[in-house]
């Protein structure tokens, strides 16, 4: 150990190729004296908290709360239980990566670790990409669901078995990890065990190319490809958008508010997608810089050694991060928090603003009543279309100030 050390001894995030490197690199430094032994720790630990409360008060939310068993919210509700898993199984064994020289949990946690990740990230990308395929529907063709008589249950039916099948993809996509991973021993030059490390890649398999068709492999099924989905359908959405502002007829424009509410949970879907795609793009560099270098052993900076801790931490801050983002840009959602986490009463009372959107759709729909007895049944059965639309919107994820008709039903 004076002549050579080892780059990186643990890390479960799968971007470590334990290798020994000389002194001039930047791990030549004893444990006790780098800054990321008493830092990742740390942050590890604040991971641990806010994301058990956060993901957990979620999970209560949805579960204790009819009004909030939506679309959106039945895949935040799939999210928040693939977050938790990741942090009570994952978390608190690999906070320890920069703290010690080998990992001293044994195999059984190693394959449950690295499992527990994978299928948390397999379930968090798929799930991002089928809320933006369900926000692009909701926008592009918001009257669809109108067009069968199964209304709100068979979306209900869809939801709940998208979400199902997005934890068996993960689940499958995970496999690799479960039966891959294991504890790998490294020796010296005298034939003495220096440390074990909890490592993914089976060196005997795919002839020893297997680590980079896997590093290939997971940056383009659970990083680029969803997120080329996801740019699509948001394209999509903006001309939708664009194009139904200018082109919508003088009878749906009481439509306009409904566009303006399922734009709101867009622009909330979209910070998730942010989130995840700014969490998770170190790690897929240095792993693709570390496997795929001809010679990382000279190539390796100080810059590719923080860019490796950086991605380390945030791989995993993403699994706290969504409750928080949650927080900041949903009223219905900071209103529960509050209620549950801060222990502030509900106000019941109906809002001011409300209470003058009720009067004037009750006032709209008396003077519709009215003009609809002097008009044909066609006419009459086209505008009951139109009103039980605009009546059965409810706001996802909304700012909680006048997006609907009663304060205590936004989301």
């Amino acid at each position: 150990m004076n002549t050579s050390i080892i780059l990186s001894n643990v890390d479960s995030s799968d971007f470590v190729k334990n290798m020994t490197v000389n002194h001039s690199n930047t791990d030549s430094n004893p444990l006790h004296l780098r800054p990321e032994t008493y830092f990742v720790p740390v942050v590890f630990f604040i991971i641990f908290v806010v994301g058990c409360l956060g993901n957990g008060t979620l999970v209560v939310i949805f579960l204790r709360h009819r009004t909030m068993r939506n679309v959106p919210n039945t895949y935040i509700f799939s999210l928040a239980l693939a977050d938790l898993l990741v942090i009570i199984s994952s978390v608190p064994f690999t906070s320890i990566v920069y703290t010690l020289e080998s990992w001293p949990w044994g195999a059984s946690i190693c394959k449950i670790s690295e499992t527990a990740k994978d299928i948390s990230i397999g379930v968090s990308v798929f799930t991002l990409t089928a809320l933006s395929a369900d926000r692009f529907f909701a926008i592009v063709d918001p009257l669809k669901k109108f067009h069968t008589s199964s209304g709100g249950k068979k979306a209900t039916r869809i939801t709940v078995a998208t979400a199902i099948g997005i934890w068996i993809l993960a689940i499958i996509c995970s496999l690799p990890a479960l039966f891959g991973s294991h504890i790998k021993q490294f020796w010296d030059d005298q034939g003495n065990k220096m440390f074990e490390v909890c490592y993914p890649f089976p060196q005997d398999w795919l002839n020893g190319s297997y680590s980079k068709v896997m590093v290939v492999l997971k940056f383009l099924v659970l990083y680029v490809i969803p997120l080329v989905i996801i740019f699509g359908f948001y394209l999509s959405m903006s001309i939708s958008l664009i194009m139904s502002t200018r082109n919508v007829p003088g009878e749906l424009q009481g439509m306009h508010r409904q566009i303006k509410a399922r734009k709101k949970v867009a622009i909330t879907v979209l910070t998730f997608v942010a989130v995840f795609a700014v969490c998770f793009l170190p790690l897929h560099a240095f792993m693709i810089f570390f496997y795929f270098d001809e010679n990382p052993n000279e190539h390796y900076t100080p810059f590719w050694h923080y860019l490796r801790i950086v991605g380390f931490c945030l791989c995993y801050l993403n699994s706290c991060a969504n409750p928080v983002a949650l927080y900041f840009v949903s009223g219905a959602f900071r209103k529960h928090f509050n209620r549950y986490l801060l222990c502030k009463k509900q106000q019941r009372n109906r809002c001011s603003t409300c209470t003058g959107q009720q009067a004037t759709s009750m006032s709209l729909v008396s003077t519709k009543r009215s003009q609809s007895l002097n008009r044909k049944p066609t006419m009459s059965i086209n505008r009951r279309i139109i009103n039980n639309a605009q009546e059965s919107s409810i706001t996802l994820l909304g700012n909680g100030h006048g997006d609907g008709h009663i304060c205590n039903k936004i989301i």
